[in-house]
């Protein structure tokens, strides 16, 4: 018996679990219901609550194991996924596949059926956006894989909102573009820590074709314009003074770590930035809801 076989029948539940990144779709999950409660409507029925939120989950995770499958060689080589269940092949690509299709097909019947159309085709999109456009081609074709393709990763707001409100709101938007500029300074933070991996990896990230000095000018460049995007719900008025207040000291905190990171050689404070990176998408989001349900209203 080969060890990849031997290896295979010690296959247990978690691994599968792995194979969906449970943490970056618990992220992503935060980010849809938060879009659910902000869209126009008295409140969100409990059953729309758990359709969706399993369903743009469901499709996230399938996105997540195509990831596995498509990046098993480069994963094998870096440091922080060659313990990857693709990888090590303790699930081999065949039944990753098979999983990766039995999740993103029962998002798409949960969704069509019980939701509604639109969010359903929004979330196949986002789907082949990532699994596909970013993963198998911008990923490996251009160091601005992350800008373009974080579109796909964006628009998970959008679909909670389009799953209460079945229309895709101007607000909504700004939520998609927060996420969106958020997601090239929060990326090359990691980046610029696992340069030299990316490198042997022969993937193309900014730090290893352009250099760590210009990718953190534009961290912090990107930083800045997050401020002004993630003011944006209140100059519309779809927010108001509490979240203004923790959007303005959460983005603060980030340009502090952004201009840190480009003042210093240390490699930790790459990392210390990307961990922030993440609390600041959680907080801010989480403001969002305090800001309109909370009965105080500063200004």
């Amino acid at each position: 018996m080969s060890n990849s076989a031997a290896t295979n029948t010690a296959t247990s539940w978690k691994d599968y679990l792995e194979l969906t990144k449970p943490k970056v779709v618990l992220l992503i999950l935060l980010t849809a219901v938060v879009g659910m409660y902000m869209a126009p409507v008295e409140t969100v029925p409990i059953d729309v609550l758990i359709i969706a939120t399993v369903g743009i989950g469901f499709a996230s995770g399938g996105a997540a194991v195509v990831n596995h499958v498509v990046d098993q060689r480069i994963d094998a080589i870096m440091a922080r996924t060659l313990k990857r269940p693709v990888a090590t092949g303790k699930i081999d690509s065949k039944r990753a596949i098979l999983f990766a299709v039995f999740l993103s097909v029962t998002s798409m019947v949960l969704l069509y059926v019980f939701i509604n159309p639109l969010t359903a085709v929004l979330t196949f999109f986002g789907l082949v956006g990532y699994a596909f456009v970013y993963t198998m081609y911008l990923k490996r074709a251009t160091p601005q894989n992350i800008v373009i393709g974080g579109l796909s990763g964006a628009i998970p707001p959008l679909l909670g909102w389009t799953a209460v409100d079945g229309q895709v709101h101007p607000h909504a938007l700004l939520l998609v573009l927060i996420i969106f500029v958020w997601t090239p300074p929060h990326f090359w933070a990691l980046a610029i820590f696992r340069r030299d991996e990316y490198a042997k990896a022969e993937i193309p990230m900014l730090p290893v074709t352009h250099g760590i000095a210009f990718t953190k000018l534009n961290i912090v460049l990107y930083t800045i314009l997050l401020l002004f995007a993630a003011a944006l719900p209140y100059l519309t008025g779809m927010s108001k003074g509490i979240y203004l207040i923790s959007s303005t000291i959460l983005g603060l905190i980030f340009l502090f770590y952004a201009i840190k990171l480009k003042n210093s050689d240390e490699r930790r404070i790459a990392m210390d930035t990307f961990k922030y990176s993440i609390n600041y998408l959680m907080l801010l989001f989480v403001a969002l809801l305090v800001d309109r349900y909370l009965p105080v209203e500063i200004f």
